[in-house]
């Protein structure tokens, strides 16, 4: 690889941009493919299925075969408090590849010995997220159930565009929210894609269930966002 490319790559990933490495397999100069580039005919939906993937590819374009390597930013899961949901969702989201921040202004709960081996912060939301920017390869779960702390980053992580944003409570719970939200400004299409209740509807009865809900729910969202029609 040359090193103008190896670099425009690593430029790439230190910005969590994700981009996509069309290399003609008979010889030639490789292509570095944005994200946000424009997609069309057989190249646009091979390029639209690698993204979603994250899986490499070859195809063929004019009778010449080609080989495609997405380079995608590592997923995010943040998790707004440091509750039961979150200690059941933590262990299995890393599993799964997510890198995983809890965080909650309650100290008793945002503790080591709650979430062995996670990357815990307490400290308010907005504080922590001033650090670590939302984009849109981060999913959000909001789990407290206080507005105090979830109100702040749901309108945050709709605002950034993360590929996941949900949120716990009822159906009333939910409806408040939304007023609180449209009063600051964010817009019912906005807010629309709070997954509220939170969760795919599997009759979840205990926090370890609605875990895999919750996990469940943010996979889908994760492998669906770029897939073709």
């Amino acid at each position: 690889m040359e090193r103008a490319t190896l670099s425009a790559l690593n430029a790439a990933r230190h910005a969590r941009q994700p981009v996509l490495l069309l290399t003609p397999l008979a010889g030639g100069a490789p292509q570095i493919i944005a994200h946000d580039a424009p997609r069309e005919g057989a190249l646009g939906a091979a390029v639209a299925r690698a993204f979603a993937s994250g899986q490499p590819a070859r195809i063929t374009l004019d009778g010449a075969d080609h080989f495609l390597n997405p380079y995608l930013p590592a997923p995010r899961l943040v998790l707004i408090g440091a509750v039961h949901i979150a200690q059941a969702l933590a262990p299995m989201a890393a599993r799964c590849g997510l890198d995983v921040t809890i965080i909650d202004p309650r100290t008793a709960f945002a503790t080591p010995e709650r979430f062995a081996g996670q990357r815990v912060i307490a400290d308010w939301p907005e504080d922590a997220l001033s650090e670590q920017p939302l984009d849109r390869w981060t999913a959000l779960a909001a789990l407290t159930h206080d507005p105090k702390i979830d109100d702040d980053p749901l309108s945050a992580a709709l605002r950034a565009g993360c590929f996941y944003v949900g949120a716990l409570g009822s159906r009333k719970t939910h409806a408040a929210r939304l007023e609180r939200l449209h009063a600051s400004g964010l817009t019912p299409a906005q807010t629309d894609r709070i997954c509220a209740p939170i969760g795919l509807d599997i009759a979840a009865a205990n926090p370890a269930e609605i875990a895999v809900a919750v996990l469940a729910e943010i996979i889908a969202a994760l492998r669906r966002q770029d897939r073709p029609a």
